[in-house]
């Protein structure tokens, strides 16, 4: 069985605050925008929910899987993956730059309107990630890769009233930077790969 090209698995997807360019080919090309970010209230007191979201409803469970590589300027800009239920119910993980020290590759849960944000330090100099975000219920498994290593887990989380349908794709933000340019070089949904308990 061939995987489909890219463009056929994304043409059932939709922006959430379409970025100042894209392009879909062989791979999703992207550029962000400015002042763009997910986060609610916890710790630093403001809400944002305007970053660049590609993603299609899905119901029940899943499993995603996306490749993305990227070329960050300035403190925050990412790019990862993204499932939601609303403006205050949602999970994203990706790789935060930091200009003068390790970036930090992590993910971020929000529950009844309040984010929280869970990292470990990696090289700086990575420019490619390996995401896989899976969905049993309401729960959830983050895990990431990079090169050609091993799957590691991120984190399990739970999404308080998660309903049946939530939406589920890729997304990228420049919280205090220009913009910067990003890519999804893969990306497939397939039944959920996460066994039972």
């Amino acid at each position: 069985m061939t995987t489909p090209p890219l463009r056929d698995t994304l043409a059932r997807f939709r922006w959430s605050h379409e970025p100042a360019a894209w392009q879909l080919a062989q791979t999703l090309a992207l550029t962000t925008k400015p002042d763009t970010d997910y986060w609610q209230r916890t710790h630093y007191g403001f809400r944002r929910d305007n970053g660049h979201f590609f993603f299609v409803p899905l119901q029940g469970d899943f499993t995603l899987t996306a490749h993305v590589a990227f070329e960050a300027n300035a403190q925050y800009d990412q790019c990862g993956v993204m499932c939601r239920a609303g403006e205050e119910s949602w999970i994203k993980a990706s790789v935060e730059y930091e200009p003068h020290e390790p970036c930090r590759l992590g993910s971020v849960v929000t529950n009844l309107g309040y984010s929280d944000w869970a990292t470990q330090d990696v090289d700086a100099c990575l420019k490619q990630v390996r995401y896989r975000l899976s969905r049993r219920g309401a729960d959830f498994r983050v895990e990431a890769a990079t090169g050609d290593g091993p799957w590691q887990q991120l984190r399990i989380a739970h999404l308080h009233g998660c309903p049946h349908e939530i939406e589920v794709g890729v997304y990228a933000c420049s919280p205090v930077g220009p913009g910067f340019e990003c890519e999804v070089l893969d990306l497939a949904l397939v039944p959920n790969l996460w066994g039972a308990a």
